[in-house]
Parts: C-alpha cells; sequence; structure tokens
C-alpha cells in the first residue's frame, strides 16, 4: 500500500511540476497513460479531483493546488534522503535541477558544467533557462542562479557579483548618429527599452558616474523589449542605443558587435547571486553544487568582469528582488 502511494505522489508531484502528463512520463520513464492511471488512483484513494484535464492544458484545482503547496518540499527532502543513503550517507547523487537566466547560463555557467560532472559523476544537472522569476519550493527547483528573485526566509542566496549596467550601441549606429558627450544628449537618441517582466514598467535610465554625479536620462523610444538577451541584438543591428548588464554585453563587446556609449557613466544592477532553499539538512547534491560553483565562479575572474568585486558570505533576507 505505501510502495503504491509512493507511486502516486511521484507522478501527482512530477505532474504538478511540468504542467502535463507526457512531460511527467519522459521525466519518470513510464507512459503517460501510467502517470494519468496514477494520478486517478490517487484522486479516487483522496476522494478529491486534483487535476482539471483537457486536450489542451492540465491545471491544479484548488484542492490540487493545496495538497501540491503542503507535500512538494516534504517528498523532495524525503526522496534526497532517501539518495543519500542508497548512494552512500552523505554522497551527492541524483538529479539537480537548476534554474538560469538564459544568456548568464550559457554563456558563463554551462561551461563550467563539464568539471562539475567529472568530479560528481552520480549528479545529474538538470538545467531550465528562463529569464522570469521561479519559485524554488512550488516549482521544484533545488538552485536557481540570476540576477535576483523573489526572496523569503526559506531561500537562501550567496552573492557571486555585482552586476554594472553600461550604456552600448551599434558601430554602425553610432556612425550615422554622433555618440553623445553627456547623458542629457541621449535625448536626441533613440533608445531601446526593456520592460521589467516583474512590474510591467519601463526600467528608467539612471545613470551615475564615479565622482558621485546622477543624471534621470531619456531616449525616444524605438522599441520596448522585456529580454535583455532580445535587447543586446536589436541594438547590436543599429536599432539604436541600450542599457544592458554587462553579462549580456560583455559577449558582444568583445566580438565589435557593440561598442561602449558614455563610458564614464553606469547603472548598478541587482546582484548576481546563486540561490537554494533553507532546508535544515541541505541534500548533499545541493551543498556540492553551491561551492562548485562559488569556488569556480570567482577563480573565473567573471565578477570582476561584470562590475565590483563580489561577496561570497551566505545571507537570509526577505528583500524582494527582481532578475
Amino acid at each position: 500500500m505505501l510502495t503504491d502511494l509512493s507511486s502516486y505522489l511521484d507522478a501527482f508531484i512530477t505532474a504538478a511540476d511540468e504542467g502535463s502528463f507526457s512531460a511527467a512520463a519522459r521525466r519518470l520513464g513510464l507512459t503517460p497513460a501510467a502517470v494519468s492511471k496514477s494520478v486517478g488512483q490517487l484522486e479516487a484513494r483522496l476522494g478529491v479531483r486534483l487535476f482539471q484535464r483537457s486536450t489542451r492544458r492540465l491545471a491544479l484545482t484548488t484542492d490540487g493546488e493545496r495538497l501540491y503547496g503542503q507535500v512538494r518540499l516534504p517528498w523532495s527532502e524525503i526522496g534526497d534522503a532517501l539518495t543519500d543513503l542508497r548512494q552512500g550517507a552523505g554522497k551527492p547523487a541524483g538529479t539537480l535541477k537548476v534554474s538560469l537566466a538564459h544568456t548568464v547560463g550559457r554563456e558563463y555557467f554551462v561551461p563550467m558544467m563539464d568539471e562539475f560532472v567529472r568530479r560528481y559523476p552520480d549528479v545529474v544537472p538538470d538545467l531550465h533557462f528562463d529569464n522570469r522569476q521561479v519559485d524554488l519550493i512550488a516549482e521544484g527547483f533545488d538552485v536557481a542562479i540570476g540576477g535576483g528573485i523573489e526572496l523569503t526566509d526559506a531561500l537562501i542566496a550567496r552573492e557571486l557579483a555585482q552586476l554594472r549596467i553600461v550604456l552600448v550601441a551599434a558601430p554602425a549606429y553610432l556612425k550615422a548618429h554622433p555618440a553623445p558627450a553627456h547623458p542629457l544628449e541621449l535625448a536626441r537618441h533613440r533608445g531601446l527599452l526593456r520592460r521589467l517582466l516583474s512590474s510591467g514598467r519601463l526600467a528608467p535610465w539612471i545613470l551615475k558616474n564615479d565622482a558621485g554625479q546622477e543624471v534621470v536620462a531619456s531616449v525616444r523610444p524605438v522599441m520596448v523589449l522585456d529580454d535583455p538577451e532580445a535587447i543586446a541584438r536589436a541594438a547590436a543591428t543599429g536599432m539604436g542605443i541600450a542599457m544592458l548588464p554587462l553579462p549580456h554585453a560583455l559577449p558582444l563587446l568583445e566580438r565589435g558587435e557593440l561598442v561602449r556609449v558614455l563610458p564614464a557613466w553606469h547603472a548598478d544592477g541587482l546582484p548576481l547571486s546563486i540561490y537554494y532553499t533553507s532546508r535544515k539538512l541541505v541534500p548533499a547534491k545541493v551543498r556540492v553544487f553551491v561551492d562548485f560553483i562559488v569556488e569556480t565562479f570567482r577563480a573565473s575572474g567573471h565578477a570582476a568582469r561584470f562590475g565590483e568585486r563580489s561577496g561570497t558570505s551566505a545571507s537570509r533576507h526577505r528583500a524582494t528582488a527582481r532578475r
């Protein structure tokens, strides 16, 4: 009976994580029919409907959401504990679900994975690339890496780097439109604006220099985008001037597709951090991954390239940050 309940909960939680029986089946190594049957048997045992099913989507009911919120983290912790016992107490093992922002993940963290899997062959990183905020607990992520997510007392953040935001444009744009000499001259230029996913508002261009001066600049909007990678690509085509975090700008600056505009001026972004849940017993796979990323990132020199020197101490806080 307990074995059946375990399989039912595995099917339910994975289907809720993935949003479909087919995706859950791939993750569990089962057929969609088997996952659907297990969820149906759990519903029959509990006497409630957990999912609203249609040909196009799978959505949790109110009862399903309540059950998912109550069992998702404890069930994950039980699974981690059993994996540790099977593999040897405290030995890093199992699938590690990681959320990363697109460009930052691909450019700077994927190259680190080869050494990580060499050191820890029993850990399988499962990387998910997305620029939206993620809820680590509700969505079942072990770790997230990015420019900021919603923080609570249930999360720990270890800072990797302070981020500097810079003005950039394509050489072709500056050939046709002479570069401004002061932020106030940006008003004569075409600008690529960013809409913040968290609030839906446009990100302001608040610039400062090392002398402590601060200016709220304005530009003539040519396009609005909600993804910094897309803004970088649009700027590289010569559409206008953009404000980009250095992690997004550096690859294009190094290739000559973009150049700095008003290099004495910048804006400060939210820190690049690695996040994980503040469990009583952090799984070995999470502990070694976080330590590896902090150590390898520090050795890479990326922190200095992205902005100011980073800190590495862990902290719990309630601050609201946005990726």
